[in-house]
């Protein structure tokens, strides 16, 4: 069955949208991508994402008509996907949407978690006339887990080495990571957030080009400064580091609120603007790097990078500079071209909930139990799915 997987990341750039053709069970999972698709917000739009982020502008109308707005954007993108793969919305079997994150409450052990993406699934279902799946984190939280990293299910299910213990890196606004046993392994499979991604990166970016950028292009900006190693040792410090895993972040703690204090911070003891760009960018690659060396179960041969952030050389050599010797690979070296992984993902975990199976891992999200994820909202085709279902299930 053909399925869309639409995404947009914690940096709100714009939507990823892929059509991926998929077939068999976990784990032995077949997939072809037959299309992605990059699509960036209008500035008037992303301006509007952003305002929602923060807690004091975030209101209850402006989300209200975001959630509609964004779900508009996303059915354009399904289309745009659609059309760039040679097909038309009847030869799609279902969406799988991830939505905006516009808020994110990891569970602590005073309350439970909570979390909030938008992007209607109706809006996309009705635009489509395609049956979609939205809203596929929140059944993890509601069953006690972070609802994050999901990529670590499709890790699990493509990326396993037959011997080698491997670390999927991905480096969107926040960064997380999956810690791949071998295929041999009875080990679980471990995944959380390693702490800011390209968020503050582009944040600092935005701030030196005096708003030109919106992040830093080829990290060409961080390659003209310094490190402070003074202020990288404050940043050391911040205490989601120190935690153990299962373990989320997101805009809450490293956002625009966390990258006004650097910045104003670098001034205050005399630092460049390129010379600020250059320690947060340290920091993104220090926080990985702690996150292998403090909370691997096993010495990390080789590690894949995923995200924006693969595409940063400076990032990138700074990241290997403290894993060494550990090998460092673009992720496209495993036949998946980083940009287009999320969407993929989320293409997979439709599928996965169309056929009434489960998407999470627990040993990842600390969740209680592994549950089926997602809100179906019917299309025209829904009961053409809901009869080919029954099919399948008498025949197996």
């Amino acid at each position: 069955m053909n399925v869309v997987g639409l995404i947009s990341g914690t940096s709100a750039d714009g939507i990823e949208a892929v059509v991926v053709s998929l077939r068999g069970v976990p784990p032995r999972l077949e997939w072809k991508l037959l299309a992605h698709e990059s699509i960036p917000f209008a500035p008037g739009l992303r301006e509007r994402i952003f305002t929602a982020f923060r807690p004091e502008t975030g209101t209850v109308d402006r989300i209200c008509r975001l959630n509609f707005d964004l779900g508009d954007a996303f059915a354009d993108a399904a289309l745009a996907a659609i059309d760039a793969a040679h097909l038309t919305p009847d030869d799609i079997a279902v969406i799988g949407s991830h939505g905006q994150t516009v808020w994110h409450d990891p569970p602590t052990a005073e309350q439970p978690g909570a979390t909030l993406q938008i992007g209607s699934g109706a809006v996309i279902a009705e635009r489509t006339g395609i049956t979609t799946i939205s809203n596929l984190r929140a059944r993890d939280v509601a069953a006690g887990g972070h609802g994050a990293p999901v990529a670590s299910f499709l890790d699990w299910l493509l990326f396993r080495h037959p011997t080698r213990t491997r670390a999927i890196q991905n480096i969107g606004g926040i960064g997380n990571v999956t810690f791949l046993p071998p295929l041999d392994s009875a080990d679980a499979v471990i995944a959380f957030d390693t702490g800011p991604g390209n968020m503050l990166i582009d944040y600092c970016a935005t701030r030196a080009s005096a708003g030109a950028q919106s992040f830093d292009r080829d990290g060409k900006i961080a390659a003209c400064g310094h490190v402070s190693q003074s202020l990288l040792t404050e940043l050391r410090a911040h205490p989601f580091l120190r935690l153990p895993p299962p373990k989320t972040t997101g805009r809450e703690l490293f956002g625009t609120q966390f990258g006004v204090q650097i910045w104003e911070r670098g001034k205050k003891i005399g630092l460049a603007d390129a010379d600020i760009v250059a320690t947060v960018t340290a920091f993104t690659a220090e926080s990985i790097a702690r996150a292998c060396r403090d909370f691997a179960p096993a010495p990390i041969a080789e590690v894949y990078l995923a995200g924006g952030g693969a595409l940063n050389p400076t990032l990138v050599e700074m990241i290997r500079a403290a894993l060494e010797p550990t090998e460092i690979h673009q992720h496209d070296e495993l036949g998946l071209a980083p940009s287009a992984k999320e969407a993929v993902i989320f293409a997979v975990l439709a599928y996965e909930t169309y056929h009434g199976r489960i998407g999470n891992l627990p040993s990842c999200t600390g969740a209680r139990r592994a549950v089926i994820l997602g809100d179906i909202t019917p299309g025209r085709n829904f009961l053409i799915l809901t009869d080919s279902v029954v099919l399948v299930s008498n025949t197996n």
